[in-house]
């Protein structure tokens, strides 16, 4: 990934919250002929033993599936908001324009699980984005009839994450004068540029320290 010293999030709290944030993942391996598969799918982060692991749940006899299977490493990619940055908006403008935006990259091993931790990651997923208990839409709502054909065609894995990374490159590199501009730009955009104004306000007082 792209990363340098200034654009790295060093807070895993904050990389933990993007993360649960941002849970529609990109899942990405190589399969026996080397040819790269990838799937995007809601997955879940928890912390065990100090370890990190990634959870969710696939199409049986899919390509990814297949993939897995023969192959374990996986790259998870969690993204957000992003936005074109000009060079006009800079107290130099004879630079290049950019692009900011915040990114994390999760490697792990990847494992199947069996029927009860399928079951529960279904329970899980269905009732935290219903997030409704009187919906009837719940995990607890459905038939055991229909879990139990469901269930036939998914297959639910775990990922041990062994490095995680991020990129959070938000105009850190730029002079004060430029980067107060960069915000102001952004918020007369709305959307994603107003989300990304919001994390760089956060971090104004980091990069521009008065004291001392």
């Amino acid at each position: 990934m792209y990363s340098l010293p200034y654009f790295t999030e060093n807070d895993p709290a904050v990389i933990l919250q993007f993360v649960k944030g941002h849970p529609f993942a990109f899942l990405s391996g190589c399969d026996e002929a080397n040819k790269p598969v990838v799937t995007q799918i809601p997955v879940f982060i928890d912390e065990r033993d100090g370890k990190l692991f990634l959870s969710g749940h696939i199409m049986k006899n899919t390509d990814h599936h297949k993939t897995f299977s023969q192959n374990q490493h996986v790259l998870a990619v969690f993204t957000g908001a992003h936005t074109y940055i000009s060079a006009s908006w800079y107290a130099n403008k004879q630079q290049a324009s950019t692009w900011n935006y915040m990114t994390v990259q999760a490697r792990g091993v990847l494992k199947f699980t069996d029927e009860a931790a399928l079951l529960n990651i279904l329970k899980r997923t269905t009732d935290h984005y219903e997030n409704d208990p009187s919906s009837g839409a719940n995990f607890n709502d459905l038939s055991p009839e229909y879990v139990q054909r469901l269930s036939k065609a998914i297959v639910a894995f775990e990922i041990e994450v062994m490095a995680l990374e991020s990129t959070f490159k938000l105009s850190q590199n730029r002079d004060e004068k430029s980067y107060h501009n960069i915000i102001a730009k952004l918020k007369e955009q709305g959307g994603d540029g107003l989300i990304i104004a919001a994390e760089m306000e956060k971090r104004t007082s980091q990069l521009f320290n008065k004291e001392g």
